[in-house]
């Protein structure tokens, strides 16, 4: 069975064979902090899913964008907005929003730029590398239009336009969503990729950061409309969030996404079980404690305690975060401990 075979059949809650597909997310932290030990944890645990590389993103016109933001100093993004970091390996902020807090009613755009030279991607390199691995290929292009929002704004400014329901806002955020919506067309109609992937940041460390009523009301009907776009062309749709999103997950089990990366150990492993058999989820393994502070047999209990809550031939991920903090073998105990459960399925 290849990857592809079983991540699919993973998803769909077909995986008979026990093998938990894997998939390690790697920060440029821990290749400039572990160097070539990295790779070794993916030659022994080998990915079953990967996005698109760099190598094979190339556009007719070029996107705007400029540098890094995993490196020291200012870079540019593709709508032309200004990140800083001041740690090198580490994802840097957004310190001056271009939609100032005094144009309340969001009038100046002129410094907005729509990034529609991403929708100029050529497909057949994309194409070119789906045909050339059996992992599962996931878009490497996203719809993010809560996060989207912040970045042009600012957080603070943004949450108060949510909570009056700004006209201006609410316009923006039409134009966002329709870009996004010509995005998840172009990767689902016109590439051979597996899978289109949305993300959002929604929750603090014990809620979403606004009220659920809000979200329904405003954000519900936009991840609704990616998943219909993946879904019509047989892709599957994947989901991430930080934070603690529990009151979301029922909603997003009704509108069809089929795997979501979320904080598990942050919103309970207790409060996820209730979800077995319904959506698979696509890790995570604790990044706040476990991974950088905890031992491997705490790691082992861990993985163990989550394969019973929701695996039922299929259901789970090995998925991981490699950031800031995490010990190298703590990392490798993730893939490791998965890979024995598989191993004792099997018997």
């Amino acid at each position: 069975m290849t990857s592809r075979e079983l991540v699919k059949r993973t998803l769909e809650f077909k995986n008979t064979e026990g093998i938990v597909p894997r998939d390690l997310w790697t920060l440029p932290w821990a290749y400039h902090k572990y160097g070539k030990q990295v790779d070794e944890i993916f030659r022994d645990y080998p990915a079953d899913i990967v996005q698109v590389p760099d190598s094979h993103k190339v556009y007719a016109k070029k996107p705007i964008s400029v540098g890094s933001v995993y490196e020291e100093g200012e870079s540019r993004d593709e709508w032309g907005v200004i990140w800083k970091n001041v740690q090198r390996g580490l994802h840097g902020e957004v310190k001056a929003p271009i939609v100032k807090a005094e144009d309340e009613d969001w009038e100046d755009l002129s410094r907005v730029h729509i990034p529609c030279e991403l929708l100029t991607i050529d497909t057949n390199k994309v194409n070119e590398f789906c045909a050339g691995t059996d992992q599962f290929v996931l878009s490497s292009d996203l719809a993010r239009p809560f996060e989207r929002m912040q970045f042009l704004r600012g957080s603070e400014t943004f949450y108060c336009d949510l909570g009056w329901e700004n006209p201006g806002m609410l316009k923006m955020l039409n134009r966002v969503h329709e870009f996004y919506c010509e995005l998840a067309e172009l990767w689902c109609k016109k590439t051979n990729v597996d899978g289109f992937f949305a993300m959002d940041d929604w929750g603090s460390q014990r809620s979403l950061l606004i009220n659920p009523t809000l979200w329904i009301k405003l954000f519900k009907p936009l991840y609704k409309d990616y998943v219909n776009i993946a879904h019509k062309y047989g892709k599957k749709m994947f989901f991430h969030s930080d934070g603690f999103t529990l009151e979301i997950i029922p909603h997003l089990i009704e509108l069809g996404y089929d795997a979501v990366n979320l904080q598990i150990f942050c919103i309970g492993i207790e409060n996820i079980a209730q979800f077995k058999g319904k959506i698979t989820f696509w890790g995570e393994v604790d990044r706040q404690r476990l991974l950088p502070f905890g031992t491997t047999a705490e790691i082992d209990a861990a993985i163990r305690k989550v394969h019973s809550a929701i695996w039922e031939n299929g259901g789970a991920i090995a998925q991981c975060e490699f950031g800031a903090a995490a010990q190298l073998d703590n990392v490798r105990q993730v893939f490791k401990s998965w890979k024995e459960i598989a191993q004792g399925a099997a018997k």
